[in-house]
């Protein structure tokens, strides 16, 4: 019998104990993000507790008892916002790769119950996990590029939704000097946001790839560098490609986030109808609320179902619109009740294919091989 070569039993060997240590240190990473994330859950159940009390237990209850079966209609509307980003992601994929809606629906559920119940990861665990949720549809690579262009259509969106919301606080109400000076440098970042969007994918320039060089050449994380690096700059040529060949696409996808926004604006135009007994709500109102919600979102991602800083937040924008602090506290909780009704959809649906967090793990990890294998061979997969 022809024995097999030593030299290639060493490889073999050698890439097992790689990949061995590379499941190691990830665990060891996801088990310190856990503790931290354990950490910012109970200083947010704090926060809730302090800022609810301070509202005013009773009233919120009150409050949340108006809008009762109201709530089936705030469903509805948030329904509205999914399908739309939804649809939006199903348009940023190129020929010959294509997505239905319903796999992207069901995608994006999933990956935003991973993203709220992971402590501390939401971003890095979320969206990842949506591409790889699709991959008995279309390959990894595709996904992952056909999610970042949507990513970024929405962060543009975002920027100018906060910004014109922004606008109209300052413009249309009084407000407190801490109050302010937040307003003033949440429009100077949006101010820098925008323009230099817009020149990152009018001049093509490597976001991604282009500082990950940088720190690869300083020492930093040079094996798992080196390994990314050509990942990054094929997402890019992936992102700028679609960005050239379909130009005509761009305002229908920019209009379907738009709309996401507007269906948040109507959401809490909505609660407020019924939840609020002595001021009627208004667009403007809404519109802003919901406007400060979004800058909620993104600055306190790491906080599960931002638990107190919301409450905190809504609360004194209510009531510097003419609303009460506990109207404000019973906004944010009836947001964390829609959140958490779209988390166990997302919970459910995973449970009815058989992952759960900890084999979710071995998938990401068998993608990401994969993603590498297709980098190297050039091959779609």
């Amino acid at each position: 019998m022809e024995e097999e070569p030593t030299s290639t039993k060493t490889d073999e060997t050698t890439e097992q104990q790689t990949a061995s240590g590379t499941v190691k240190t990830n665990r060891a990473r996801n088990k310190k993000l856990a503790r931290f994330g354990v950490f910012f859950a109970f200083l947010g159940l704090l926060l809730f507790a302090y800022f609810v009390r301070k509202a005013g237990i009773s009233q919120i209850i009150v409050g949340i008892r108006r809008l009762g079966l109201g709530f089936l209609l705030i469903l509805g509307i948030s329904a509205m916002r999914q399908v739309v980003r939804s649809l939006a992601w199903t348009r940023c994929f190129e020929s010959p790769y294509s997505l239905r809606f319903r796999e992207a629906f069901a995608a994006r559920i999933m990956g935003d119950a991973l993203g709220n119940i992971v402590p501390l990861a939401s971003m890095a665990v979320s969206e990842p996990s949506k591409a790889a949720f699709v991959t008995n549809r279309v390959p990894l690579l595709a996904s992952l590029s056909a999610l970042a262009l949507e990513n970024i259509f929405y962060s543009l969106s975002v920027a100018i939704f906060v910004f014109s919301g922004t606008v109209a606080l300052l413009l249309a109400f009084p407000l407190k000097p801490a109050l302010r000076y937040a307003s003033f440098g949440t429009l100077a970042v949006t101010i820098l946001i925008v323009p230099l969007g817009y020149l990152i994918i009018r001049r093509q320039w490597k976001f991604l790839s282009g500082p990950m060089s940088l720190l690869h050449g300083r020492g930093f994380g040079r094996t798992w560098m080196g390994k990314t690096i050509p990942s990054a700059r094929t997402l890019e040529d992936r992102i700028y490609g679609f960005y050239e060949r379909n130009s005509n696409r761009l305002l229908t996808i920019l209009a379907l986030e738009m709309c996401f926004h507007l269906a948040g604006v109507l959401e809490i135009y909505t609660t407020l109808w019924f939840i609020s007994d002595i001021v009627a709500p208004t667009l403007l109102t809404a519109f802003i609320l919901e406007s400060v919600n979004r800058v909620i979102n993104i600055v306190f991602k790491f906080i599960p179902f931002r638990l107190g800083v919301d409450e905190a937040g809504t609360g004194m924008l209510a009531k510097a619109l003419g609303f009460t602090q506990a109207i404000g506290a019973a906004l944010a909780i009836v947001r964390k009740a829609r959140d958490m009704f779209w988390t166990g959809i997302g919970v459910a649906l995973m449970v009815r294919r058989g992952l759960s967090l900890k084999n979710l793990d071995k998938v990401n990890e068998s993608e990401r091989t994969s993603v590498e294998e297709t980098i190297a061979t050039g091959e779609p997969g």
